[in-house]
């Protein structure tokens, strides 16, 4: 059934800038939730809403503009421009890191955070302030379509579902949570008023949706906890997955197959891959010590094996994520200073936005490495078995939400315990080719079935379920 849909998310499908010839130029949105959410457009009437990110962008905010996806399917986009330093607060200060961190269970608790006078006006001034604009943004599109559902995105936009069901109590409204979500005890790291006023938030929302049971679970206890009410029927698990057929014809395209051939003639006999963002969540650190652990245990591997790690530079602007970055680097370094012999390097550390390197990548490991502390997903682990060429081995945490669904045919690591992920990595290059095959083509098919469409099918049929009756 087609639907018309409000998305509202922090990064839109789309960003414009100017050629120097002054017309408008056009930059597609990466990261998962947005190539995640580009089958909706496809199949419903879709608005979208996202804040203007560059100076273009705010030069066309409060408009509707149509927009058309890669496939043709027209759309239609509202950019939304926050006062700069409110935007700074709610994005540098806030959602990145502080709740990021919170959600993924990467705070240091002796030493960090320290919640200050700062902290606390960048809550009420930036991401209230912010969550505000978008809600009137919501406001704005349901006085012209009021009939439209309303789908809110992550941990950007928490408090705008509450500040839309204030104005128009009979809204159809949905949030997809991307992230983890830990158990209540963590969230008493944020002051009372700002963890119960995202908890509130999100219950705003007709349906809650989440990427795994464990994560789902996490959230019915910490509204129990937090605010005393039971949500459990207004909440469901959906595995957000990726577009297979769409991987299949970009692993043919001519970038890739360029990108290909690089690195089949640099690669040495046997590949570890690991393609990530630089987030501290993603584990890269003691990913590189379980490499050293299993170069240490197997030294007929030197000159056979070599780690390729091809890694996105993630919000550096943020002091956490430069500091990550630095400490990739080093402990790339030392590995490479203890290991390498003329001609070989047994990390090979690229960062660079280039993904279709990445998708070359995928199509060469004969082991991919998902090592990550904590995950909502991680799309890379359903991405590459799509393409590969060679029966690899996924190694995949326990905390990725992934591992829910691939786990039996992935070789499951505890995220701390380097010395298990190096034997998991020499189980891995040691397999013998049928049992590879096996597990590659097991994974292969599970996301080839379970594709987009029943991820939106679910998260719709669970609306009607909640918001029809209600409203009828």
């Amino acid at each position: 059934m087609r639907r018309k849909l409000i998305v509202v998310s922090n990064r839109g499908p789309v960003s414009y800038g100017r050629a120097a010839d002054g017309t408008r130029t056009a930059k597609r949105g990466g990261g998962g939730l947005v190539t995640a959410l580009r089958s909706l457009v496809q199949y419903h009437d879709v608005t979208w809403i996202a804040s203007a990110i560059t100076e273009e962008d705010r030069a066309v905010a409060g408009e509707t503009l149509e927009e058309t996806a890669r496939d043709g399917s027209p759309y239609r986009l509202r950019f939304v421009a926050h006062d700069r330093q409110a935007y700074d607060w709610y994005y540098n200060v806030v959602a990145n890191p502080m709740l990021w961190f919170v959600q993924h269970s990467l705070w240091e608790l002796p030493y960090a955070p320290k919640i200050d006078a700062a902290f606390h006006r960048a809550w009420t001034e930036g991401y209230v302030a912010v969550n505000a604009s978008f809600a009137a943004a919501v406001d704005a599109e349901l006085e012209r379509t009021p009939d439209a559902a309303v789908f809110f995105h992550d941990y950007h936009v928490y408090l705008a579902p509450r500040m839309v069901r204030d104005r128009r109590p009979d809204a159809a409204l949905m949030h997809f949570v991307h992230v983890p979500w830990p158990q209540p005890d963590y969230w008493r790291i944020l002051p009372e008023q700002a963890r119960r006023a995202i908890h509130d938030g999100l219950i705003a929302n007709d349906v809650v949706g989440f990427q795994t049971e464990r994560w789902r679970g996490n959230f019915i206890y910490s509204v129990r906890e937090l605010l005393g009410e039971d949500v459990a029927a207004k909440t469901v698990t959906a595995p957000i997955t990726v577009d297979a057929a769409e991987f299949i014809e970009l692993a043919q395209s001519d970038a890739v197959l360029s990108a290909e051939r690089e690195i089949v003639a640099d690669r040495p006999e046997k590949l570890v891959v690991r393609v990530d963002r630089t987030d501290p969540s993603k584990n890269i650190v003691r990913g590189f010590r379980a490499f050293e652990l299993y170069l240490d245990a197997h030294p007929e591997m030197h000159r056979r094996v070599g780690m390729l790690a091809l890694l996105d530079p993630s919000r550096q602007d943020i002091p956490k994520y430069a500091e990550y970055l630095g400490a990739i680097q080093r402990e790339a370094r030392r590995v490479n200073d203890r290991f390498q012999q003329s001609g070989w390097r047994p990390v090979d550390l690229e960062i660079a936005d280039d993904f279709p390197k990445s998708v070359a990548a995928y199509k060469q490991f004969d082991v991919l490495l998902v090592n990550a502390i904590f995950d909502g997903m991680n799309l890379v682990a359903k991405e590459a078995p799509l393409v590969n060429e060679r029966d690899g081995v996924v190694v995949l945490s326990e905390n990725a939400g992934a591992h829910a669904e691939l786990g039996e045919w992935a070789l499951t690591v505890n995220p701390f315990d380097v010395e298990g992920q190096a034997e998991a990595i020499g189980h891995a290059l040691s397999m013998d080719a049928d049992e590879r095959r096996e597990r590659l083509e097991a994974i292969w098919e599970y996301v080839r079935e379970h594709d987009l469409n029943q991820w939106t099918d679910t998260l719709f049929a669970a609306l009607d379920r909640v918001a029809s009756p209600a409203r009828s």
